[in-house]
């Protein structure tokens, strides 16, 4: 068949032709809307899962929803060892100016980025004349507000600011933060301190995260009282239905079939994970001569398919782990038949190695997301069927 006509998009955040099984987060999120517009209190999101089950397709449709109805939105991807202050500056600039020109008081505005670029300046005041970074916000900076320099207290006290100019126009405002575990601890702290201060006031303003399962965990070392503080959605593979219908709907729209056979055949092999599914349909659709696509189709796509996948989303992880850190991986592959989490003990039991040797190995492995630790004592593989792939090269 036409591969130009192929309607399956494997990638990095890449939204599917058909965003199916995300309708119940999607309805929740509709709800926290229209509450913080009738300006009843709310709780911030966080959405959590593996890599490839959608989160950022899903992050990214959660702030298309927010601008449907006219919010100001700005979105971050964090970063290890990255001060959060300059990339939200910049977010909530963005934000800002969407919904500034609808706002009755200019002066208003201009109050809240002098209040915004005085918290940005912070980013680097401490550095040399030539390691100043500008946030290109064209009016003066206003001192005494959000610029202490203790991220806590400033980012309450902007966020603050950033609610109060929003409701003066009805409408809210939304920070989007894409890998959010690897926010650093004061920064995490900060975050949760301003979240609980906007949902005491019902203000309109809700930061909405998406990270890897740990989160939670990440969150709660932060602040004791996080998991009342946010609304938790995990993300997980899609249910058979949600997964025939991801492959289904694309296709017909190109007038192109599937036999019930090659449908079975494709959930067996992308056991529903939404980056597997698109990336096995592509395949299918690519070796087809015609429609219907068979299951005969599927299995002659198949290598193509888990070789794209074993350089493109295994391999390019694997290599960016040191020798020791590929063992310890290994071990972990080795004791978990299912993927599933397995215990540090026994990892370094597998290495004939004492549990704090290889410390090293598995904090390097969570610093890289490789890795994260599932529960206290055990660690699981960030990547769905990692476990798999490394038990097979």
């Amino acid at each position: 068949m036409d591969p130009v006509r192929n309607p399956y998009a494997p990638g990095a955040g890449q939204r599917p032709p058909e965003l199916a099984g995300r309708d119940k987060q999607l309805a929740a999120f509709d709800i926290v809307l229209e509450r913080v517009a009738r300006g009843r209190p709310e709780r911030s999101v966080m959405l959590t899962g593996l890599r490839g089950v959608g989160k950022t397709v899903l992050l990214n449709q959660l702030r298309s929803a927010a601008v449907s109805r006219g919010w100001g939105t700005g979105k971050i991807e964090a970063r290890p060892d990255q001060d959060l202050r300059r990339p939200l500056s910049s977010a909530l600039h963005m934000a800002v100016r969407a919904i500034a020109m609808a706002h009755r008081n200019p002066e208003h505005v201009d109050d809240f980025l002098g209040i915004l670029k005085a918290f940005a300046l912070r980013a680097t005041a401490d550095k040399g004349m030539r390691e100043r970074w500008q946030p290109g916000i064209d009016v003066p900076a206003v001192t005494g507000r959000a610029d202490s320099g203790d991220i806590e207290i400033d980012l309450i006290e902007l966020f603050k600011e950033a609610a109060a100019l929003a409701a003066a126009i009805g409408v809210g405002i939304g920070i989007f933060i894409d890998e959010m575990q690897d926010l650093g601890p004061a920064d995490v702290s900060a975050i949760c301190g301003a979240c609980h201060e906007l949902s005491q006031d019902a203000a309109p303003l809700i930061v909405v995260g998406a990270g890897l399962p740990h989160l939670p965990a990440v969150l709660s070392a932060s602040k004791s009282y996080s998991e009342r503080l946010f609304s938790y959605h995990r993300i997980d593979r899609l249910d058979r239905e949600s997964a025939d219908q991801a492959l289904i709907a694309p296709a017909e729209r190109e007038e192109v079939k599937f036999t019930s056979e090659a449908l079975d055949s494709l959930y067996q092999r992308a056991d529903g994970y939404p980056y597997f599914v698109q990336a096995y349909g592509k395949a299918a659709w690519d070796q087809a001569p015609e429609s219907p696509i068979t299951a005969e189709d599927v299995a002659v796509a198949a290598p193509a398919a888990e070789e794209e996948l074993a350089v493109g989303f295994f391999g390019s992880r694997y290599e960016r782990a040191t020798p020791a850190e590929r063992e310890y991986m290994r071990a972990m592959a080795d004791l978990a038949g299912d993927d599933g989490p397995v215990a540090t003990a026994a990892v370094a039991a597998e290495l004939g190695r004492k549990p704090a040797s290889v410390s090293p190995a598995r904090d390097g492995l969570i610093k890289k997301g490789l890795i994260y630790s599932a529960e206290r004592g055990t660690i699981g593989f960030t990547v769905p069927h990692f476990g798999r792939y490394l038990r097979s090269v």
